[in-house]
């Protein structure tokens, strides 16, 4: 009998998938058209035949990730009428009206390492869409890919993203959904900022997830542990808003499933640990128009230009409303401690680490404004079209009061009821997301609440982490 395997599925290497997916990512960013890329992938699909399934991901409005594979065959005879019951996912449709269609954003394709997704599969990402083919009004994903467009088809204008997205390594699989609030969480390492020895089980994962991710043309530059035990953090380089957002639910999704092979839990939880630093999700932001950097300006104050400063003036004049949306979770307004360098303050500083927006040193490629108040939990699209939306477009502060604006200290809600209520009254949102989006988050946002301590206390509590948005599910909920 024949020793060849009965199984013979898409299995590339990492230096060549790193080809492929900086290839697919140059594509979006030359702007080929929607037409010619689907053509594309449908022509690769089909000649590629030890493909088996397309993984087509969404994200619901909360942040979680969703993936639904369809048979590749399948999926070639009927990719322009996909559809699933949007009444399953938390913040989507109601039963009455549940069915939702799933487009294929065509230029999200990815090829993911098979020894970490599995061979014989392939990424994409998907826009929702309403039963009547229009774009579906919670889809974050769809609002952040339709006002990049705008930008762009304006007047050439690109906004760039990177972000500094930071994880704990905890011992035991599904450690997260274990949670006793007497026990917490087990550290792998006990090691901290730049501290571990080379085959440390910390640093062996990052080496793991580095890899991947590399692989799929992140472009890296730099890895480490972080501060707190058993913490890390990966860095790679600013692109597209929508394809920063995508590499952060990959990113995501890597780490724990490495984690999980390891018997590990890599969780995102903004602070699941007392006494100790938390996890961010600094977001660093450009803009430029027509190849030029807008927010340079040699000479000018922290060498940003007027541009930068009006967008930095409008953040921190809509900061108390906008919060709820860079810090969607009850343990994230734990993290907004500064006795653990936390950016809890409405101001602006150069050198300042509280300061929510912090000014980088950079020069004419690299000038750009920090937002160190977001959380890793935060939904990436809705946070990315917040934050851009509203630097760029929303309402400005007195101009007789900008100065004070930037420097004076003001604190941002202390806890999620606070920064609820902010965001309840903010008609600015209201506008911004639509009314039925508005209250939906709301919503999702107020049982969350409901379910957890008002007081947070210094006892991290089994309810904040087993009804956050990432680590709840069906059957969690459902037990309250």
């Amino acid at each position: 009998m024949s020793a060849s395997p009965l199984k013979h599925f898409l299995e590339i290497s990492y230096d060549e998938l790193e080809v492929l997916n900086l290839e697919a990512k140059q594509k979006v960013l030359n702007r080929v058209s929607d037409d010619e890329l689907r053509e594309y992938y449908l022509n690769y699909l089909d000649g590629e035949k030890r493909i088996k399934a397309v993984t087509v991901c969404f994200t619901d409005l909360e942040g979680r990730f969703h993936t639904l594979d369809y048979d590749k065959k399948y999926l070639l005879n009927s990719f322009d009428n996909l559809t699933f019951d949007g009444s399953s996912v938390r913040g989507f449709s109601v039963v009455r009206e549940s069915d939702l269609r799933l487009g294929i954003d065509w230029g999200s394709f990815r090829w993911l390492p098979s020894d970490i997704v599995g061979p014989g599969k392939v990424y994409v990402f998907g826009l929702i869409l309403d039963r009547d083919g229009k774009p579906y009004a919670s889809d974050m994903r769809g609002r952040l890919k339709a006002f990049s467009e705008e930008l762009y088809q304006a007047d050439k204008t690109i906004a760039h993203v990177s972000v500094e997205v930071e994880g704990f390594l905890f011992e035991g699989i599904n450690a997260e959904q274990r949670y006793s609030s007497w026990e917490g969480f087990e550290f792998v390492s006990s090691g901290g900022y730049f501290n571990a020895l080379p085959k440390d089980s910390l640093k062996l994962f990052i080496d793991n997830l580095a890899e991947a991710q590399r692989a799929l043309g992140f472009e890296n530059e730099k890895d480490h542990p972080e501060v707190a035990p058993s913490q890390f953090e990966l860095n790679y380089s600013y692109t597209d808003a929508l394809i920063a957002a995508d590499q952060i639910q990959l990113y995501k999704l890597l780490a724990r499933q490495l984690a999980a092979d390891s018997g590990l839990t890599a969780s995102f939880l903004p602070k699941p640990v007392a006494g100790i630093n938390g996890n961010g999700m600094h977001t660093n932001i450009s803009i430029s128009r027509n190849g030029k950097n807008t927010f340079h300006k040699t000479g000018g104050v922290d060498g940003l230009s007027d541009a930068a400063w009006d967008f930095i003036d409008r953040l921190l004049n809509n900061a108390s409303e906008v919060c709820l949306v860079m810090n969607s979770s009850v343990n994230s307004y734990r993290r907004l401690d500064p006795a653990f360098e936390a950016p809890n303050q409405i101001k602006s500083s150069a050198v300042d680490r509280t300061s929510m927006v912090r000014i980088p040193l950079g020069n004419e490629k690299s000038a750009r404004v920090e937002v160190r108040t977001v959380a890793p939990d935060a939904n990436p699209y809705l946070l990315l079209y917040t934050l851009l939306a509203t630097g760029l477009n929303g309402p400005a502060s007195d101009p007789a009061d900008t100065e004070g604006k930037r420097t004076r200290t003001r604190i941002l809600p202390g806890n999620i009821n606070d920064a609820l209520r902010h965001y309840k009254q903010s008609t600015y949102l209201k506008e911004l997301f639509g009314e039925e989006v508005h209250g939906k988050y709301a919503e999702l946002k107020q049982t969350v609440a409901d379910r957890c301590p008002k007081e947070l206390g210094t006892l991290v509590k089994s309810e904040e982490i087993l009804f956050h948005h990432e680590v709840t599910n069906q059957f969690l909920w459902n037990r309250f």
